[in-house]
């Protein structure tokens, strides 16, 4: 079973080291994470969580509140939104269907809060295979955006459409809470 548990200090040289594996850089090329001092702050709009699977460290998960993140990456936002980053770190734990597992969690956990309308996702606009993922999900093409330096597509799933689609985290155990 994949298990969640809260990302701490402890793992970021682990972090950084899936920062350079090939398929991490592919989906995040010139994005700079300071996992040293990112985990060890505790900030109200932002959850970080490691997806374990028998012990194993396989992936990550962010959840943020892009209304109240301080560096407003999403500009100016209404209330009633979560933002989801995620990856998998190592390579051989690709294509098992965690992935799927981790976004189904994450999309839960956001709309367990009721004020929560819809969850936001960025995937660059030349990841195909992520686009193809979060399409599965359900998740909408909202159009182009540029963040940075990078051409990305801004996708949504609204609460209404998730509800539709009767998405479920049963097959996750989760110490983050």
């Amino acid at each position: 079973m994949l298990r969640l548990r809260p990302a701490e200090s402890n793992d970021a040289p682990l972090l950084r080291r899936w920062d350079d594996e090939p398929h991490v850089l592919a989906s995040d090329p010139n994005d700079e994470w300071d996992w040293e001092t990112e985990l060890g702050r505790r900030v109200s709009w932002r959850e970080q969580l490691i997806a374990e699977l028998d012990g194993r460290p396989i992936g990550f998960l962010q959840i943020i509140d892009p209304a109240e993140e301080e560096s407003h990456y999403w500009g100016e936002v209404g209330t009633g939104l979560r933002a989801i980053d995620i990856w998998i770190g190592p390579a051989d734990a690709l294509g098992h269907g965690y992935g799927t597992t981790m976004m189904k969690f994450a999309i839960a956990r956001c709309f367990d809060v009721p004020s929560v309308s819809a969850v936001l996702l960025d995937p660059l606009e030349s990841n195909v295979r992520a686009l193809r993922f979060y399409e599965r999900l359900g998740f909408e093409c909202r159009g182009p955006r540029r963040f940075g330096e990078d051409d990305c597509l801004v996708y949504e799933l609204t609460r209404s459409k998730w509800r539709s689609l009767a998405g479920s985290a049963r097959d996750v155990q989760s110490d983050a809470r």
